[in-house]
């Protein structure tokens, strides 16, 4: 389909690894808090040790496990979680046609990214691409997944080459893919498009900038800054400038905010909850949402933006909510991320 060449033996050696967040393995109180507990002990997700122990320990083990079991109870599928589920779909869908082998891992819970690279290494791949299933570069998702693969092969698999992806939230074919996803499902009488990304603290802007050139709110609109290639803030202003420019949106119709935003420390704004409060009042009754940070939908789209989000909107004089799904296993998406890696292994190859 995509016109390569038939492969060598040596070409029989790479291999594909899918990298998404991860799940916890169901919706009891004793997994959730599993999952909570390696997800928030993760330092590049909460980077400062004192208020990681004291956020871990005193807050969120002793009573969040309960609560987001609750909310997960609420968007689970009869086949599991939806990430997980979606996540396996898009494998599914990329084995029928890749011409390398393919495996998923998640960065938290199962199926893990050994578990991944152990399947790729049973299938004789020495050279494997990991692709993060994130389009923004950020140190609490893109970060945090190389690392782990690297220390992964390290102990467990010291001969596999790993490559990674580049994030893609500028790639011209992922903004038309995006768009159209969008179009399609964007009601023609819809006052304003929410672009909402996940949230993260202003200090990891700081912290994954190896320039020293950023500053937030005065580079994240120029041209070019060396900081653009790892800063989360103007890489996810630029996929919303990119789909609204080729949907032909005017600077009325839209507006870029963060949610799931946790603690006191300022986070990127505007805070995706506050502008839904707000927007009824400015007269804007009628809305859609898109989540582009997340390429599969989860907790936080479904039942965050979906649900909560949508409670917020119309308790607050709204009208009409639309929730604009993920492109989860689009055809189209899934080709785009097989092209993406394939163009990595090739690299590896020559």
């Amino acid at each position: 389909m995509f016109g390569y060449c038939e492969l060598s033996l040596q070409d029989m050696s790479k291999g594909i690894l899918l990298v998404n967040l991860g799940s916890p393995d169901s919706t009891e109180t004793n997994d959730v808090r599993r999952y909570l507990r390696e997800f928030l002990s993760d330092p590049k997700v909460i980077d400062v040790w004192f208020v990681r122990n004291i956020i871990l320990h005193l807050f969120i083990l002793p009573s969040r496990p309960k609560k987001s079991a609750e909310a997960y109870s609420k968007i689970w599928w009869e086949e599991g979680s939806p990430l997980i589920v979606i996540t396996e779909k898009i494998l599914a869908k990329m084995k029928n046609f890749s011409e390398y082998p393919v495996e998923i891992g998640m960065r938290y819970g199962n199926p893990s990214i050994k578990a991944g690279l152990e399947k790729l290494h049973a299938q004789g791949c020495t050279e494997v691409v990991v692709l993060p299933l994130y389009p923004q570069y950020a140190m609490s998702t893109t970060e945090t997944v190389i690392e782990k693969a690297k220390k992964e092969a390290h102990k467990h698999f010291p001969n596999m080459q790993l490559k990674f992806v580049a994030p893609f939230y500028n790639d011209p074919e992922y903004i038309s893919i995006l768009a159209e996803d969008i179009r399609r499902q964007i009601p023609s009488d819809c006052d304003k498009l929410v672009f909402s990304y996940h949230g993260i603290p202003e200090r990891h802007i700081y912290k994954t900038d190896p320039t020293d050139t950023c500053e937030i709110g005065k580079c994240c609109f120029k041209d070019f800054n060396p900081s653009h290639a790892t800063c989360y803030r103007h890489q996810c202003y630029k996929t919303t400038d990119l789909v609204a420019k080729y949907l032909k949106l005017s600077k009325k119709e839209y507006i870029q905010t963060f949610q799931s935003r946790l603690g006191n420390d300022p986070w990127l704004q505007p805070y995706t909850d506050d502008t839904l409060e707000k927007l009824p009042g400015k007269g804007s009754k009628k809305i859609a949402v898109v989540a582009p940070a997340f390429v599969s939908d989860c907790l936080e789209t479904l039942e965050e933006l979906a649900m909560e989000g949508k409670e917020e909107f119309l308790h607050a004089g709204g009208e009409e909510f639309t929730y604009i799904d993920c492109l989860n296993d689009a055809d189209e998406f899934v080709h785009f991320l097989y092209k993406k890696s394939v163009d990595v292994l090739q690299n590896v190859i020559d």
